[in-house]
């Protein structure tokens, strides 16, 4: 009796202990918390009954889309415009995101859209936008994607001579005149496919001066990689200069695109910094490592406060800030925005299927696929902590109720899979039944890389909007109405 109740308290105790370095460990594992705009934090903490429901109804993962923090994004942007000074023009870049909610509230906010397919450009006519308010970029457009942009009066950032001998035979063909900018390779950039160096650009300009009746020259674009800001503003200032070159050979252009990039700061700084100096191989699944990098989730200057920056840059060679030379020499600035304007527009769902211990930690199975989180496409990892809402009915037992660390797969048949490799810290034990909320991820996560695979059905998009009686939800698409 005596031997047994030895046994039974050393096996306590080594269970005991085995809690206690788990519970150091989570301790230790590091997190990253997000941002969170108000109207999405009281909408995921409020109203979690219709959550549930929904996610319930629908039988998948679910995309929540707010159009109201577009909007507010928009207006951020509209207003450094104002506050410069600046003849502006914004595009919505529509690959961001395919929600058509978004290019509806384009339309109504009075901004444009970029497209770089016949499928965004007919979608951005459908949400009422005039085709001289959209944008064609893209390499080598297709013949369907020129023919939309010629007949509808749309601006064409023009990839190559190739393609631009081939619109002027197509505008000629059918005596219009092509709206143009020539964009061009950035000498920082000298190894990207796209863009025309320093003699296409010399050629293309000969091209437009041969063919001035069909080919209507409006300025110079650029796209950089990369997120800063002084980057951006030095080649504002080389598209100036090529605008004051071109006008002297006799063309009139007016615009400098400098495209998107604009960053979006998903978490704080310290928490980022923290991360950045802890994480190691043994907190990911598998040790995963990743060749792509992380995105920069912190960003001390995001969105339009990285536009205010541009424009009150000096570029290198000036002495005048950027916005003064735009001003100077009465040109219009145009950008493309993409994630920047979806920041905080959305969240993402997933129910958990599965969960089990798997080494020291756990796995968890969502009802979805990695497709759904576009990140993996980049060799890379949403780093963002997803949120547990328990919802499973029933007491949990004393271990469940202990911190849990635990990776994310999706449910296909692939062991690359996974929705988060990191093991992520959670407050309890994930049980089946439950929902992960992954959190600010219109910007480019939820559709970039969807696919049906294994026959899924692709995750509605649930557009939100409030007013005084509180949220409303519908199918995007369904309504011609964005509710900015």
């Amino acid at each position: 009796m005596v031997d047994a109740l030895a046994n039974a308290a050393t096996k306590r105790v080594a269970h005991d202990s085995t809690l206690d370095i788990a519970q150091a460990s989570v301790r230790r594992a590091p997190r990253l918390p997000a941002r969170w705009h108000p109207l999405l934090r009281s909408f995921a903490d409020d109203h979690r009954r219709l959550i549930r429901e929904l996610s319930h109804g629908f039988n998948g993962p679910l995309h929540f889309v707010f159009p109201q923090t577009f909007a507010d994004n928009v207006r951020a942007f509209q207003r450094v415009l104002e506050k410069q000074r600046v003849q502006g023009r914004i595009l919505y870049a529509k690959k961001a995101n395919k929600a058509r909610c978004f290019a509806r509230a384009a339309a109504e906010l009075g901004i444009g859209l970029d497209a770089a397919s016949p499928g965004e450009f007919i979608d951005g006519l459908a949400a009422g936008l005039r085709g001289e308010e959209i944008g064609v970029s893209g390499p080598a457009k297709s013949q369907e994607l020129l023919q939309l942009a010629l007949a509808h009066r749309a601006l064409i950032a023009v990839d190559s001579l190739d393609e631009l001998e081939r619109l002027c035979a197509l505008a000629r063909s059918q005596s219009h005149s092509a709206r143009v900018l020539l964009r061009m390779r950035p000498s920082a950039q000298s190894g990207s496919r796209f863009g025309l160096g320093e003699a296409a650009l010399d050629a293309a300009l000969a091209v437009c001066l041969r063919d001035a009746r069909h080919l209507q020259l409006e300025g110079f674009s650029f796209h950089l990689s990369g997120y800063r800001a002084a980057d951006r503003c030095n080649q504002a200032a080389v598209a100036i200069r090529a605008c004051l070159a071109a006008r002297t050979r006799g063309l009139s252009p007016h615009t400098i695109d400098i495209g998107g990039g604009f960053a979006v700061s998903y978490v704080d700084e310290d928490d980022w910094r923290t991360f950045l100096s802890t994480h190691l191989p043994a907190d990911y699944h598998a040790n995963k490592e990743f060749g792509g990098g992380f995105y920069p989730y912190y960003q001390a200057q995001p969105g339009a406060a990285m536009l205010d920056a541009i424009l009150e840059g000096t570029p290198d060679g000036e002495v005048q800030p950027l916005h003064s030379l735009l001003e100077r020499h009465d040109l219009r600035l145009m950008l493309e925005p993409g994630r920047a304007l979806l920041d905080q527009a959305g969240f993402t769902i997933f129910a958990v299927q599965g969960v089990k211990d798997h080494d020291g930690y756990g796995i968890v199975t969502a009802n979805g696929t990695s497709f759904s989180l576009s990140e993996q496409w980049f060799d890379s990892e949403y780093l963002p902590d997803p949120e547990l809402l328990p919802v499973s009915g029933g007491a949990l037992a004393e271990q469940e109720r202990q911190p849990y660390r635990a990776c994310i797969g999706g449910v296909s048949c692939l062991d690359s899979d996974m929705l988060t490799w990191r093991k992520v810290q959670f407050a309890q034990r994930p049980q089946v039944g439950d929902l992960l909320l992954y959190p600010n991820t219109a910007g480019y996560q939820m559709d970039s890389n969807e696919s049906p695979f294994h026959e899924l059905p692709l995750p509605p998009k649930l557009v939100l909007t409030f007013d005084s009686t509180g949220p409303h939800w519908r199918l995007d698409g369904l309504s011609p109405f964005s509710g900015v």
